[in-house]
Order: structure tokens, then C-alpha cells, then sequence
């Protein structure tokens, strides 16, 4: 592990504890050195920006703790279910706008 990938580990653990305490309003308990292994793997396995998109949609469902294990051993299905519910939104967004024409053209 290079400097610059530990760096980015940190950072996206650090964004992790940011969030947690956001949530809960209390610092979560996490080895810093222990999980920057883990986060490296996801770093790459996805990419930084989706680690983070994946961090951050991590904490908009419903999870009773939001534990970091859980994220680690989880993120590659949570990635495919964010993928689809993008797709999905999109899929709607056409469909809304291919009614709207069809109903300003009866008119």
C-alpha cells in the first residue's frame, strides 16, 4: 500500500465516522490501522468516488447499526442494488417525460 492509497483509506474512514456520528450523534469505535485494509480493498474494488456514493448511500437505508464489518463484507451487493435504483430513477424520468409529450400532444 503506497502513502497516497493510505491516504485515501483514511479519508474515506474518516468520512465514515463523519457520517456515523451524523446519525447516531456519537463517534463509532473503529481501528484506524486495522480497517484501512479492508477499505483498500474496496478503494479497489470501485474506485475512491464510489466508495464514497457507496458510504454515503450505506446510511440512507435502513441498517439497525451501520457497522463498518457489515459495509465491507456488503459493499459489492449494496453497489449492484445503488446501481439499479439509478438505472430505475432514470427508467422513471424517461417514462415521465415520454408522457408528458404524449399528453401535450393530444391537447
Amino acid at each position: 500500500m503506497t502513502k497516497d492509497s493510505s491516504k485515501l483509506c483514511y479519508a474515506l474512514l474518516t468520512f465514515y465516522t463523519k457520517l456515523f456520528h451524523d446519525k447516531y450523534g456519537r463517534k463509532p469505535v473503529v481501528n484506524l490501522y486495522k480497517e484501512k485494509w479492508a477499505m483498500n480493498d474496496v478503494i479497489d474494488s470501485v474506485g475512491f468516488d464510489r466508495a464514497k456514493e457507496l458510504l454515503e448511500y450505506y446510511f440512507k437505508v435502513n441498517n439497525p447499526s451501520h457497522n463498518l464489518t457489515w459495509f465491507f463484507y456488503n459493499f459489492d451487493r449494496m453497489d449492484e442494488m445503488f446501481q439499479k435504483s439509478e438505472e430505475d430513477k432514470e427508467r422513471r424520468a424517461r417514462i415521465r417525460e415520454k408522457t408528458k409529450q404524449m399528453v401535450e400532444e393530444s391537447e
